[in-house]
């Protein structure tokens, strides 16, 4: 049920994400600029395809997908990934796979709230974002 993730939704916390855009490769001054914004994340499905777009000051990126299909993206920090994003038990899991390394995201709706739970290796970050109206 993608579904329960369409909507605008804002950023309201964000823990350890300095130590996950290290554990990923971000540049010093990417990460400071990662660690100031604030985005909104506005999900849309149209005809089966899920649109993920991020938007701050700083930057705006948009992913369009399909679940379950590999796909070329092109990160905020500009990594080039092969990303796959499935729905298990409720959960959006992408998963990105770069130069030989993976990270993967998971977007879960708990208490009304999107969480989005950054993983590296043993580095997590838990980013939370409260629904607009």
């Amino acid at each position: 049920m993608v579904e329960q993730f369409v909507g605008t939704w804002k950023l309201t916390s964000s823990e350890n994400f300095d130590d996950y855009m290290k554990a990923i490769g971000v540049g010093f001054a990417t990460r400071q600029m990662g660690n100031m914004v604030k985005p909104n994340l506005l999900f849309s499905v149209d005809d089966g395809v899920v649109s993920m777009k991020s938007q701050s000051t700083f930057k705006t990126t948009e992913t369009k997908f399909k679940l379950d299909e590999e796909f070329d993206e092109t990160t905020a920090d500009d990594r080039h990934t092969k990303t796959v994003i499935t729905l298990e038990n409720g959960k959006l899991v992408q998963k990105q796979t770069w130069d030989g390394k993976e990270t993967t995201i998971e977007r879960d709706i708990q208490d009304g709230k999107l969480v989005a739970k950054c993983i590296m290796n043993d580095v997590v970050s838990v980013r939370t974002y409260e629904r607009e109206a």
